[in-house]
């Protein structure tokens, strides 16, 4: 009989820290995209991304011993499942969307992940009840997101193929919360092992796909090599561990959270490294968004500051 997870979130100071690192990592993301796509296509991009990161996280869990499960061995359908919703598919569905959708879109569309992930984490999660101030909380957030973007969130490209790019933008981040709930339903699991299997399941999926659509795979120049290599390492292989730490001990819920800094991260980078211009809405967003997190997450901030007092 496979043991269980843990009945209910133990959200720690080391929660907060990882989920604040990961906003950070995953807002810089879209700028190294940016500086990489130019050299390769974007279904190759995802199928470097995902493969230097297997292949790193599947060394270090090597290194560490290589074990996965500590009881029985009958998680390996959701592993498999997890890892082409956690990575390939989305990876894949983002990549052709953002060709056919605003980039604003996207956003907001990531940012519904949270929305997405409460009613999932409500009915399959124990401890995770979809509470009314949770559900204020995290519409506030979400509101927050929608000014930070602005009219961009929901304006028209003019691709006849847009209304299915939006629905693929969607798609994506209905994979990432059904991941996240089904991570957090697993049996008793040893995290780096939880992080490479599904990386490596996601490669799996994504390479044969990209070769078939964009043929044999590219051979990128040393700029652009440098930056699939520091996409791999950070953003994918680095925050997927930390991810898979917070989904484990916080829950996915809390995870969320993440969805709402990247899109304040990704401006306030945008302001700093590439010059973009400055708009005071900035102030309201963050202001919305930090209100939505006071209010969903009151609990663990009262069990935050009772500890460190």
């Amino acid at each position: 009989m496979q043991s269980a997870a843990p009945a209910a979130p133990d959200i720690t100071p080391s929660s907060w820290a990882m989920v604040a690192l990961l906003g950070l990592v995953w807002g810089a993301t879209f700028l190294i995209i940016e500086l990489a796509l130019p050299g390769i296509t974007p279904a190759w991009l995802a199928g470097y991304r995902i493969g230097f990161a297997a292949l790193l996280t599947t060394l270090v869990w090597q290194i560490m011993g290589g074990r996965l499960f500590h009881g029985p061995k009958s998680a390996w359908p959701q592993i498999l499942v997890i890892g082409v919703f956690n990575t390939a598919l989305p990876f894949l569905l983002l990549s052709w969307g953002q060709l056919r959708v605003t980039s604003g879109f996207a956003g907001v569309s990531m940012a519904a992940i949270a929305l997405m992930v409460l009613p999932l984490a409500h009915l399959f999660v124990p401890g995770e009840r979809m509470t009314p101030r949770r559900v204020i909380g995290f519409v506030v957030g979400f509101c927050g997101v929608l000014v930070l973007i602005g009219p961009a969130a929901f304006a028209s490209t003019g691709d006849p193929l847009e209304p299915f790019g939006r629905l693929a933008c969607l798609g994506a981040a209905a994979c990432y919360s059904t991941a996240s709930v089904m991570m957090r339903r697993l049996p008793a699991i040893d995290p780096i092992g939880l992080a490479a299997v599904p990386l490596l399941a996601g490669s799996a999926a994504i390479i044969p796909v990209a070769w078939a659509l964009e043929g044999p795979p590219p051979l990128p120049g040393g700029e652009t090599l440098f930056w699939l290599a520091l996409l791999g390492l950070v953003p994918t292989a680095g925050a997927n561990l930390l991810r898979v730490l917070v989904i484990r001990s916080a829950g996915p819920v809390f995870m969320t959270l993440t969805n709402y800094q990247v899109p304040v991260w990704s401006v306030i980078l945008g302001i700093v490294i590439l010059g973009e211009p400055y708009h005071p809405s900035l102030f309201v967003a963050l202001a919305l968004i930090l209100s939505g997190v006071f209010v969903s997450q009151w609990g663990a901030l009262m069990r935050l500051f009772g500890r460190a007092s």
